[in-house]
């Protein structure tokens, strides 16, 4: 038989008896660490927030403009109409960029960045004429600048140095008459803008008139009274090379014709 229980014993066993199992225990542990940490990150994020959209420190303060050229930063500022004095966290970027494109139409693309802690940044690109169209009755003398989209995209009282006139012939009996019903202005301007930007370099800055009879009869006069029969806005490139060799086998001819540039032909002396 086993012998009797010591008293030490028995107060052992009461006591383990009676105490949390392990497995419980680290429970509770983990409990109280997550409790813990749930409460920084409250406190954390109310800090943060507050930094964010209730503290002086992270406002508007600047807004500084690049890129200009015909457009002043000023122009640019007040198109913007950056709210100063908000939270820098706060402000709709888009929502700036779409009213300075709205407000002025020579923008072609403003990009707007924070630069923490206080300024906005306004990086503008402007558009390039590369066509001009002369004003008629009430507007006569006035230019609408084209860009190489064929957007008519700012009306200026005087023609900008090297930007060739773009010349619609629309006479009644016409055959620009019948395109223009067919094709629509738009669409006949964006072929002469197509036809402008295969023109060779060395040709462009010459160029003083692109002229359009119909959808396929676009021609150039130059300043020295030389012209180009260039045809449609198809096979650009091609044109541009034929015009190039012609021009320098035929130095002395005035009348070029690229319109099929497997066989450009010139006349003239």
């Amino acid at each position: 038989m086993a012998g009797p229980t010591s008293t030490a014993e028995r107060g052992a066993r009461r006591q383990e008896s009676s105490g949390p199992p392990p497995a419980r225990a680290a429970a509770r542990r983990r409990l109280r660490t997550i409790i813990v940490l749930a409460c920084a990150l409250v406190v954390l994020g109310g800090g943060v927030t507050w930094l964010l959209y209730g503290s002086p420190w992270l406002r508007a303060e600047r807004v500084s403009v690049s890129g200009t050229d015909v457009l002043t930063p000023r122009q640019v500022r007040e198109a913007a109409d950056v709210p100063v004095g908000e939270p820098m966290v706060s402000l709709d970027t888009d929502t700036i960029a779409a009213r300075v494109r709205r407000a002025l139409p020579r923008v072609d693309r403003v990009d707007v960045t924070r630069s923490w802690p206080h300024g906005i940044r306004l990086e503008v690109t402007e558009r390039k004429p590369v066509l001009l169209l002369a004003g008629t009755g009430r507007t006569a003398g006035t230019f609408t600048e084209v860009d190489d989209d064929g957007v008519r995209f700012a009306t200026v009282p005087r023609a900008p140095k090297g930007v060739p006139l773009l010349a619609l012939a629309t006479s009644p009996r016409g055959s620009a008459s019948a395109s223009l019903r067919r094709f629509g202005e738009d669409r006949l301007v964006r072929e002469a803008v197509r036809v402008a930007g295969d023109v060779p370099a060395a040709v462009a800055r010459v160029t003083r008139t692109v002229k359009v009879r119909s959808f396929d009869a676009v021609s150039l006069e130059l300043g020295d009274g030389r012209t180009v029969a260039w045809g449609s806005s198809e096979q650009g490139a091609a044109k541009g090379r034929a015009l190039t060799a012609l021009m320098k086998a035929s130095p002395d001819a005035r009348h070029f014709d690229v319109s099929v540039p497997t066989a450009p032909a010139s006349s003239g002396s």
